[in-house]
């Protein structure tokens, strides 16, 4: 009797966990759909061809669609078309939508110009290279370097698809990939983490850092397959000496580096494109092995399913996900500390534009009194480190909050360099008799194109006969080749800030 009951308890004992057990995996699979293994080609360019497979994750990446709205950054700060005189953000600039538009405002934008023909420009290949999957596909067919040569119109044909599954991920196994190399080589050149030991915690960032970082094209020359030779512009990131501004700055002045020459100071100028992943490895969130993907790509549970949120945005719209995950704060109190870092980077910011846009104006009217190369040489350096510390500091959108001492520290620097260069200039304007020269009126983005001479509305007129020619083309190109995903562009608009 006595065994029969020890045996009794000893059932109920195993029983029960294993019924609990039962319905834990019922719960945690309610919902899901089960897929048959992903049979997904290498470097498949289609995006809705990965979302047969896994739902959720492109249901959520689609949401980056609605994060459409056009907000034109020279209107707010007209002072940056003075600064980027000569340049192609002079001539448009707008604050960055959601991936699913990547593509589309790059073609877009009066930037990219209004080519003709492939071979025509203004811009080179390389201002595809993080805009879409079409990307690797393509450098796995050409090879890096014939990518990386000629116009950027040469490639319209073949890239038709925005961000998407095949930048980030391998297609046999899911496992996160870094798909452009030059972020290994800046990796290894760099030494902190050399890509061979990066961790899948570190991968979670080094998916993002392959676009979100500072890069150069690097005029690299080589015989192609018919024996003639060419130049490739190939990205390259300038972390030899490290990832700081200060770092970055004296590897292009070692090389003697410029993006542009300025149309009206005359400086070699550079510019920042986005250094989003040199920013954060120095802020709190990077030294503690926080991700890019821990805030912007948060886990989330769907019907007992749990997956990583595809609708990358800024974690403020998801913060019970996100930020309250960790910080013990009220949502209230947490949104006053951000924007409180938000008002002090944007305050050292304008103060930084105004400076530098003054000083570019003062070192115009110096050489118009016929001021010599061996005046005006220490005031332009001046003027472009100030100017790549600002943009440094505020390139990467979202530095205030990754890094917030970082960058008030390189706003103020750059601050500083833009006042000695004025301090400089001024010596030189008193010895050509204008000591007292003020710099005309750049307060509307009109004004300040008007000052350095931007053709504003012949730019939109041939911009507007390429969008409704060379473009339309390019997307029915792209579905004769078959790799143009219909379902990345569904229900999208036209929308500039030039019309």
């Amino acid at each position: 009797m006595k065994k029969s009951w020890l045996m009794t308890i000893a059932s109920v004992l195993i029983t029960v966990p294993l019924l609990l057990l039962a319905v834990s995996v019922k719960e945690n699979t309610a919902g899901q759909t089960v897929n048959p293994a992903p049979d997904i080609k290498k470097l498949e360019p289609r995006s809705s061809e990965w979302g047969k497979f896994f739902p959720r994750q492109y249901e959520s990446y689609l949401k980056t669609g609605q994060s459409d709205e056009i907000k034109d950054v020279l209107k707010n700060e007209p002072a940056l078309v003075v600064m980027w005189a000569g340049y192609g953000f002079s001539k448009d600039y707008n604050a960055p939508r959601g991936h699913y538009y990547a593509l589309e405002d790059n073609i877009n934008t009066l930037r990219t110009g209004a080519p003709l023909n492939p071979q025509t420009g203004p811009m080179p290949t390389a201002c595809w290279t993080c805009k879409s999957p079409d990307v690797p596909r393509l450098i796995e067919e050409k090879g890096e370097l014939d990518f990386f040569t000629g116009k950027w119109a040469r490639h319209g044909g073949e890239i038709v698809n925005t961000i998407g599954c095949a930048d980030c991920h391998d297609s046999k196994t899911m496992e996160l990939t870094v798909t452009r190399d030059f972020l290994k080589r800046g990796l290894d050149a760099e030494g902190s983490l050399k890509f061979a030991d990066a961790s899948h915690q570190d991968m979670r960032s080094l998916v993002c850092a392959q676009c979100h970082a500072e890069y150069y094209f690097k005029k690299t020359e080589y015989t192609d397959d018919k024996g003639e030779k060419q130049t490739a512009g190939v990205v390259t990131f300038p972390w030899d000496n490290g990832m700081s501004a200060e770092d970055i700055e004296q590897y292009y002045d070692q090389r003697d580096f410029s993006d542009w020459t300025h149309k009206v100071s005359k400086t070699p100028m550079l510019k920042a494109q986005h250094p989003g992943y040199e920013m954060f490895v120095t802020g709190a969130h990077g030294k503690n092995g926080v991700s890019c993907a821990d805030c912007h790509m948060p886990y989330v549970k769907e019907d007992g399913a749990t997956y990583s949120s595809h609708q990358v945005g800024n974690p403020l719209e998801n913060i019970e996900n996100t930020c309250l995950n960790c910080h013990d704060k009220s949502e209230k109190e947490f949104r006053e500390t951000v924007a409180g870092k938000l008002e002090r980077k944007e305050e050292l910011s304008r103060i930084a534009m105004d400076v530098l846009a003054r000083a570019h104006l003062e070192a115009a009217k110096a050489w118009e009194l016929g001021a010599t190369e061996e005046e005006m040489k220490p005031a332009l350096q001046d003027i472009r480190h100030g100017q790549w510390r600002w943009d440094y500091a505020i390139a990467s959108h979202g530095s205030f909050f990754h890094a917030p001492e970082e960058t008030l520290r390189v706003l103020g620097s750059a601050i500083n360099k833009g006042q000695e260069a004025r301090l400089k200039l001024r010596t030189v304007l008193a010895k050509y008799k204008a000591a007292d020269y003020q710099a005309p009126d750049f307060s509307t983005k009109e004004k300040a194109q008007q000052i350095v001479g931007l053709p504003f509305e012949k730019l939109v007129e041939e911009k507007e006969q390429f969008l409704n020619g060379l473009k339309g083309q390019w997307f029915e190109d792209g579905k004769a080749k078959g790799i143009y995903d219909p379902k990345s562009r569904e229900g999208m608009k036209l929308k500039t800030s030039y019309n």
